[in-house]
This record gives C-alpha cells, sequence and structure tokens, in this order.
C-alpha cells in the first residue's frame, strides 16, 4: 500500500508537474495573441492547442533546443538531489547535447509537441481542480461562491467538506501517472542516438583500458620496488655485515626513489589539466632494473642487441614493463639467484628472454599471479606472445613482439 501511495508524496512528482505546466506557457501566451482566453467557444479552445505547434516545430530545428530540453528533463523529471533515496542520482539517459541528426531534429519536434498538449492537459486540470475544490468550500460554508467549475455542487451543506480534499488528491494522482509517462517519453525521444551511444561506448572503453594500464603500471612498478627492499632487508638482517647493510641500505633508497618517481608520473598522467606529455621509461633505460636486481643479491648477466633506442615509443615502454616484471617473479619466487637477460631488436621483431634456476618452492607449485597474466596481456595487446614456465630445471619468460 505504502508503495502506491509513495509517488503521491513524492518530491520529483511534484518537480514533474512544474515541468508539465511550464509546457503549457507558450500555448497561453499565443492564446493571448489568437484566439484570446476570455469567452471561447470548444473550437477556440481547440485552436490553442493547435496554433503554437509550426512554431514549435521550427524550433526543434536549432540544435541549442535540444540541448535546453534535455537539462531540464535530467533536472525535473527524474529523481536527483531534489528526490533522495532509491533511484537517486541514477542518469535517467537522457542526451543533453545539441541535435547532430535529422532523426534527433524530429525527435526533438515530436517532444515538444508532446510537452505542450500534456502541459495543456494538466494545466486544465490544474484549474480544475482548484476551482472544484473552492466550490466544496463555499458549499460545506454556506456561503457558495463563483468558481467556474465544470462540476457544481447542488446546494450547500456540512457534508461538502468531506468532498474538499478530493480534488487535489486526485490531481495529484493524475500528475503522478502523466509525468511517469512524461519522464518515459523523455527517454525515448531526448534519450542518445545510436551514434551518441556509440560515442560513449567508445569513450567508456578507453578509459576503462587506460585504468587498466595504470593499474598495471603501478603493479609492476612499486611491486618490483617493494620485492627489492623485501630481499635486500631479509638478507642484511641475515648476514649481518655491516658493510653489506650500507649497500643493502643504499639499494633499498634508489629502488624507493625509482618507484616514487614512476608513481609520481602515474599520477601526473590522471590529472586531467596536465597536458603536458608524460615520459616512461623505455627498453633501452633498462639497465636500473638490471642495477636494482643486482643489488638485492641476484647474479644478471645480460645481453642486449640491436638498435633499442629507436623501437617504437609504446613497444619500448611495455617491454620495459615485462622486463621488470620478470626480474620481480625472479626475486619474489626464487630469491638472488643467477639470472639470464636476453633482449634482441631484429628488423621484424623484438625478442626478449628471462631464466633462472628453479626456487624450492617452484618445483612444486610452480608461479602463479596477476604480473605473468599482465605480461601475457601486453603481449597480446601488442600483437605479439609470452610464454613462461618450468623447463630442464629452470623458469624461463619468452616474449615475441612484431615490429610493424
Amino acid at each position: 500500500m505504502s508503495a502506491l501511495l509513495r509517488p503521491l508524496f513524492s518530491a520529483v512528482t511534484f518537480t514533474r508537474w512544474l515541468h508539465m505546466l511550464v509546457g503549457s506557457f507558450f500555448a497561453f501566451l499565443c492564446a493571448a495573441v489568437y484566439p484570446g482566453l476570455v469567452g471561447l467557444s470548444g473550437a477556440q479552445w481547440a485552436l490553442i492547442l493547435v496554433v503554437p505547434i509550426p512554431a514549435l516545430l521550427l524550433a526543434a530545428l536549432v540544435p541549442a533546443v535540444r540541448l535546453a530540453e534535455g537539462i531540464q528533463a535530467r533536472v525535473m523529471l527524474f529523481p536527483g538531489a531534489h528526490a533522495p533515496g532509491k533511484g537517486a542520482g541514477v542518469d535517467p539517459d537522457i542526451a543533453a547535447a545539441p541535435s547532430a541528426s535529422r532523426s534527433d531534429r524530429a525527435r526533438t519536434a515530436l517532444w515538444l509537441v508532446l510537452r505542450l498538449e500534456v502541459g495543456c492537459l494538466v494545466a486544465l486540470c490544474t484549474g480544475q481542480a482548484g476551482a472544484l475544490t473552492l466550490s466544496f468550500v463555499g458549499a460545506a460554508s454556506g456561503a457558495p461562491g463563483e468558481a467556474e467549475s465544470w462540476i457544481k455542487p447542488s446546494g450547500s451543506h456540512w457534508a461538502y467538506a468531506f468532498l474538499i480534499p478530493l480534488p487535489p488528491l486526485v490531481l495529484t494522482v493524475v500528475v503522478a501517472v502523466l509525468g511517469a509517462g512524461m519522464a518515459a517519453a523523455a527517454r525515448r525521444l531526448l534519450g542518445p542516438s545510436p551514434r551518441e551511444r556509440l560515442a560513449a561506448l567508445e569513450q567508456r572503453t578507453e578509459q576503462l583500458l587506460e585504468r587498466h594500464r595504470i593499474a598495471r603500471e603501478l603493479h609492476d612498478s612499486l611491486g618490483h620496488a617493494l620485492n627489492v627492499a623485501v630481499v635486500q632487508a631479509g638478507a642484511a638482517r641475515a648476514i649481518d655485515d655491516p658493510e653489506f647493510t650500507d649497500r643493502a641500505l643504499a639499494a633499498i633508497e634508489e629502488t624507493g626513489r625509482t618507484a616514487l618517481d614512476d608513481l609520481d608520473r602515474v599520477l601526473r598522467t590522471l590529472r586531467a589539466h596536465d597536458r603536458a606529455p608524460v615520459p616512461h621509461p623505455a627498453l633501452h633505460e633498462a639497465e636500473s632494473l638490471l642495477d636494482s636486481a643486482r643489488a638485492a643479491g641476484a647474479e644478471v648477466r645480460a645481453e642486449f642487441t640491436g638498435a633499442l633506442d629507436t623501437l617504437p615509443g609504446p613497444l619500448s615502454r611495455e617491454a620495459y614493463r615485462m622486463l621488470q616484471e620478470s626480474l620481480t617473479n625472479v626475486l619474489r619466487h626464487a630469491g638472488p639467484v643467477p639470472v639470464r637477460v636476453r633482449v634482441s631488436a631484429g628488423s621484424r621483431r623484438l625478442e626478449l628472454d628471462v631464466d633462472n634456476p628453479l626456487g624450492v618452492a617452484e618445483d612444486s607449485g610452480g608461479r602463479s599471479g596477476s604480473g605473468l597474466r599482465g605480461i601475457r596481456e601486453r603481449a597480446e595487446l601488442l600483437g605479439g606472445r609470452a610464454e613462461f614456465g618450468p623447463r630442464d630445471g629452470r623458469w624461463q619468460v619468452s616474449v615475441r613482439l612484431p615490429l610493424s
């Protein structure tokens, strides 16, 4: 029962009422010019509904009209800050944008005509409800008024007092029903066109891809720094050598500063107002990654061939992150063990190989986690492939990326 009565007292019902009343304003403005507002016959009243239509059709051709109508519909026809509760703040799927096609203009024209006709109906019901209420008040008090209601009480009697709330209640029900209908019509007539829906979907997809890329960057950069710090701190405590401890602390400091630089770069990327290009690490700068792994105790043998500094920017950046994640996985799962790194830039593809002896825990359980999945995802996005797993007592990561 409460669900049926809730729309009668909802704030959005009254904002819809106001929205529909405003829609009738242009009709009465035109009626003030022709055919007038006093002493009208039934046919002349009908003219009030017809005379404004040509002007509305012309107005629908103006692109900004759809923008104005969309904003009004969003604010007044749907729950928002003025109607807290379930559904508040939900996007009503109304396009607040100028007309961009013939279809947009046609739907805007239909909306303007519908709003005019429904607005006149609501204005008529509002006026008659007020007049009938005054008639009941007069009949109940024994002093009938001169309210021009279509339904007139017969005589005077105190019992008419019980009918006084009836016209406002019926009006509220009519407004609630018509308001819900107008909200549904707004979604159809003012909703995004197929072109706008596709553009919004593409924008949303780009945002999700960018967030996914940033998440991978944070995982690779900060994960690498934290793993180096953990390995260095553990080794320093186990060896208990002041000289080694100093070297470990220096390595932790350097790795932490690199991670902070990466974090600062990601944050600057996220700032919408920062339009300056943000530099990204490239594969030819990978020596710092090898130094971090060496500082953590790993014996790294690296072989770089080819013109790494001429690789395309996105490919070089992603390859850098793949190498970083591969070294992070070595330190995390195998510890400070000998590592072989080979990076070769040929004429057609880039090859990246990292292998190391299997750790004790890896002999039975292997490796898992988002890092290796990230390597494979990066490779697939670039049209390449990534393979990893145990082979001949060693853990091997092999990445092949096309250069064309």
